[in-house]
């Protein structure tokens, strides 16, 4: 985006946003009103919700009904400790950015249930997609059909993901991967991209 007439860059920590109203608000670091930032916006990003109290980087404009982010930058996910569940063991999570990130989509996912399921593209198994991790990943719910990136590990009750990120990121290097020798070997393909975290 080129800088507009009365446009800035901004950062600031999400105080909430509700994907069902299509909107929510960023803490301005700078004082005075929070920012605006609405669900078409967010979209343009590639993503269709993002978790309260994550660090956004946007384009922000003053208009008639207040602050409003007219450009999302960067998504930086909530600060936390440790695994976001059991199941992930810390070694898992520090070295997330060794696994590959699939391109994927989103089967069904409930977020009062804190669960549901997405598949990878070429790959027919269901992987689990837990609230906690999409938290961790700076997501607050996806949508069935959304298209997403997701590290996956295998647990104790089959493969889930470690992590989820925008779409763009995972087709990026997934593309890569889908490139290798013998895709269409599933049980090579498991081994390729499959760390196994359970006993």
């Amino acid at each position: 985006m080129t800088e507009e007439k009365g446009s800035k860059l901004v950062s600031g920590l999400v105080k909430w946003f509700d994907p069902t109203k299509g909107y929510g608000f960023i803490l301005n670091e700078e004082g005075g009103a929070d920012i605006l930032l609405h669900a078409n916006v967010l979209r343009n990003f590639g993503r269709s919700s993002v978790a309260d109290q994550s660090r956004v980087t946007v384009w922000m404009q003053p208009t008639q009904r207040g602050l409003q982010a007219t450009e999302v930058v960067s998504i930086e996910p909530p600060l936390s400790e440790g695994a976001p569940i059991a199941d992930l063991d810390n070694g898992v999570i520090e070295h997330l950015e060794t696994l590959p990130l699939r391109p994927a989509r989103v089967k069904w996912f409930d977020k009062a249930k804190g669960f549901g399921f997405a598949n990878i593209f070429g790959h027919p198994d269901d992987v689990f997609l837990h609230v906690e991790v999409l938290r961790h990943s700076g997501f607050a719910d996806l949508t069935i059909g959304e298209a997403i990136g997701i590290r996956v590990v295998e647990g104790p009750r089959g493969l889930m993901a470690a992590q989820v990120t925008s779409w763009d990121r995972g087709t990026e290097q997934g593309a890569r991967s889908l490139d290798a020798p013998g895709f269409g070997d599933q049980a090579q393909e498991v081994k390729d991209f499959i760390t196994h975290v359970a006993e």
